[in-house]
């Protein structure tokens, strides 16, 4: 254990230092981190396996997760919940998603017609969403219309917090190591802990963001104080919707909507009343250190993929498995995507951006981990463990390296010149 922490470690720290060189050519954290761990799984590829299904593995999977999704429904900018571009971001969530988790459901049962329709459904979960880890400089690229970044960020923030729902539901309706339940008992048991999450993460969320208000404005929190109780807020929320039998994974990710609501309300409020907008300003500093930790913690999952990939590489991948991660990074997001813009005022071009740019990452990297963990050992998990990682591997590839030259590709003269 030691051994590999010193080696996480000592990735990060050269990762860190070299940070805007290695953006330059174009390896980002991922890439580096996934090498890195490759590096110490061919060093140790006999305790892979014991290593990856542990129950502190699981328990540190769902901190991160929770952690992930409070940071995410920060992340939304332009001062509404949906983003500037709500229509566009709607029919990607509401129309192009749910698509896509439903394509991916029925391709898994082609490929893999021997596993139980609650399990395809969960691989459709762990696939289908967007996170923006490996190509976290595309949606900052001047090259792509304002539309085109507001929507792919939007997207990725909330897309995960909506699907966790159902991807609980689906690893409870799965049977994990001591239930298996019918779809109504799953739904029974779903459908409390949502209601519970929803109140937990609003009560929360909303109380935090104004008593953060209210501190600052006494001048009773320092700026490192006040990172510190940002830094809590999905811990607290997590671990308090759980005590109470309520899904932590949804809590998270309302207080954080409900956090930025507040925070930018009480905001405009003090702006204009004439307030010192410096006070009011220093609550956007608030999320640094959270933003930071946030990325100590999904470069790790990146170094548990390198690990994990020995593994699956060592026991064999199917020509079925990797021809699904192929169509899930491709045609099943394209598809649903173009789709969904019928109608829609998007150029051909925006639609095919919008589309063609959906990495996977740390979202993928860490339902994966849960069901692997969660499920019997067996064929269920070890091809959710292998779909998860030759995907978010493929996205690498598609996304980190190639992310730029398409973007570069389909942009408009006039963009690609400023870009």
């Amino acid at each position: 254990m030691n051994s590999l922490l010193l080696a996480a470690a000592f990735a990060m720290v050269v990762r860190s230092l070299a940070a805007n060189r290695l953006d330059r050519w174009y390896l980002g954290a991922p890439i580096v981190m996934v090498l890195a761990g490759v590096a110490v799984g061919l060093l140790n590829e006999n305790a892979i396996a014991d290593g990856l299904n542990t129950e502190s593995v699981q328990h540190a999977a769902e901190i991160i997760l929770a952690v992930l999704l409070f940071v995410d429904a920060t992340e939304v900018r332009a001062g509404r919940l949906w983003g500037a571009y709500p229509r566009l971001v709607a029919r990607v969530l509401l129309v192009a998603m749910p698509a896509s988790i439903a394509l991916a459901a029925l391709l898994g049962w082609l490929f893999f017609p021997g596993l139980p329709w609650a399990v395809l459904l969960l691989i459709a979960c762990v696939t289908v969403p967007t996170d923006f880890a490996p190509a976290e400089r595309v949606v900052r690229d001047r090259a792509l219309s304002a539309r085109v970044r507001s929507t792919l960020n939007v997207e990725s923030g909330y897309n995960d917090g909506i699907v966790s729902p159902l991807f609980l539901f689906a690893l409870i309706l799965a049977g994990d190591a001591s239930q298996e339940r019918t779809p109504l008992e799953a739904l029974g048991t779903v459908l409390p802990f949502a209601v519970k999450a929803l109140v937990a993460g609003v009560v929360i969320g909303v109380v935090l963001g104004w008593l953060m208000d209210r501190a600052h404005q006494a001048g009773w929190v320092t700026d490192q104080s006040a990172r510190v109780a940002v830094l809590l807020a999905p811990l607290l929320t997590y671990t308090a919707t759980v005590a109470i039998d309520g899904n932590g994974f949804v809590a998270s990710f309302v207080c954080g909507i409900a956090f930025r609501y507040v925070h930018r309300l009480l905001k405009a409020r003090h702006v204009h009343k004439g307030r010192a907008e410096a006070r009011s300003d220093a609550l956007d500093t608030d999320l640094h250190l959270l933003e930071d930790v946030t990325g100590l913690l999904t470069m790790t999952m990146w170094f548990v993929v390198g690990i994990a990939s020995v593994l699956i590489f060592s026991l064999g991948v199917s020509w079925q498995e990797v021809l699904f991660c192929v169509a899930v990074l491709t045609v099943i997001r394209l598809v649903p995507v173009l789709l969904s813009f019928t109608g829609s005022r998007l150029s051909g071009r925006e639609r095919v951006l919008i589309g063609a740019l959906g990495p996977r990452g740390t979202t993928t990297i860490v339902f994966g981990l849960l069901a692997f963990n969660k499920l019997p050992e067996g064929t269920a998990a070890d091809t959710i463990l292998t779909i998860t990682v030759v995907c978010v591997l493929g996205s690498v590839a598609l996304h980190g390296i190639g992310a730029k030259p398409v973007a570069q590709l389909l942009a408009t003269p006039e963009k690609r010149a400023a870009g």
